[in-house]
C-alpha cells in the first residue's frame, strides 16, 4: 500500500530534517491512521510540492515527528482537463467532485445552470462551495495526489461561456452530438474544457451560447449518465486518450 497523503501549510523541517506535522492533520495521523515509527508518508502542500517522510513517532495525541526527505515540485500535467459542472441535488454535487479528483481531473467549476434545480445563493451557496472545495481535498489525498483539483467559484453560463472561448478544446456533453468524445481529436496540450450538464440537461440557449464560443456538443456513450457520474466518466476517457494515463 501507498504511503499516507497529509497536507501541509508550508514545509519548514529543521536540522536534520526533523519535521513536525500538528493540527488537525497531526491530530489525524497519530489518533485516527495510529501511525507508528518506521512507517512512510507522504507531506504535500496540495499544489505540486511534496516530501517523502519516516515517522520518528508521536507526542501526545496530535503531533506526528516526521524524518522528511528534501522536498521536490511535481509539474502540472499536460493538456490540463476542466470540468464545468452543474450543479447537482443534495450530495451528488460531492460526489462528482469526489470521483473527478479520483482519476484525475485539474479543476472543476460549479455552473449555475437555467435548468439546476439547486441554486447556490447567500450563506447557503457559500456552505455548498466550501463542501466541494474540502470534498477535493481529502480525495486528493486519499488517492494519493499531490497537486489537487483547484474549484472554482459558481459560474454564470456568460462566465462558462467565456471559459469555453478560451481553451485549445472545448466541448458540451449532449445527445445531440453526433460525434463521439472517444474517437475525437484532442490537443496534446494547452486547455481543454468539458461542460457537463444538470439532470434536465443544457438548454437549447445555453447549447447556442456555447457554440459561439467554440464548444461542440459530444456524446459519451450509449447509455445516459447522472450528471454526478457523467464529468468523472468523461475525465477518465480524455486521461487515457491524451496519454496522461499511458
Amino acid at each position: 500500500m501507498t504511503a499516507p497523503v497529509f497536507v501541509v501549510d508550508r514545509f519548514d523541517a529543521g536540522g536534520g530534517g526533523r519535521y513536525v506535522l500538528d493540527g488537525p492533520e497531526g491530530r489525524h495521523a497519530v489518533s485516527v491512521k495510529r501511525l507508528r515509527a518506521g512507517e512512510d508518508v507522504v507531506l504535500t502542500d496540495g499544489a505540486g510540492r511534496w516530501a517523502d517522510g519516516v515517522v520518528l513517532g508521536a507526542e501526545g495525541k496530535d503531533r506526528l515527528i516526521v524524518q522528511l526527505d528534501p522536498v521536490t515540485e511535481e509539474p502540472p500535467q499536460e493538456p490540463r482537463i476542466t470540468v464545468v459542472q452543474a450543479l447537482p441535488k443534495g450530495d451528488r454535487g460531492e460526489v462528482a467532485v469526489e470521483t473527478m479528483t479520483e482519476v484525475g481531473v485539474d479543476a472543476i467549476v460549479p455552473w449555475a445552470a437555467s435548468r439546476c434545480v439547486t441554486q447556490w445563493k447567500g450563506e447557503r451557496g457559500l456552505k455548498s462551495l466550501g463542501k466541494w472545495r474540502a470534498t477535493a481535498r481529502e480525495a486528493g489525498k486519499q488517492s494519493r495526489r499531490v497537486r489537487f483539483p483547484e474549484v472554482a467559484d459558481a459560474a454564470t453560463t456568460r462566465q462558462v461561456a467565456s471559459l469555453l472561448a478560451d481553451a485549445d478544446f472545448a466541448a458540451v456533453l449532449h445527445e445531440s452530438g453526433t460525434e463521439p468524445l472517444a474517437t475525437t481529436e484532442l490537443p496534446a496540450s494547452g486547455d481543454i474544457v468539458l461542460v457537463v450538464g444538470p439532470e434536465g440537461g443544457v438548454s437549447p440557449e445555453e447549447l447556442e451560447i456555447f457554440a459561439q464560443a467554440g464548444a461542440r456538443p459530444y456524446r459519451l456513450g450509449r447509455s445516459v449518465l447522472r450528471t454526478s457520474t457523467a464529468g468523472t466518466a468523461a475525465t477518465a476517457v480524455l486521461l487515457a486518450r491524451t496519454g496522461r494515463w499511458s
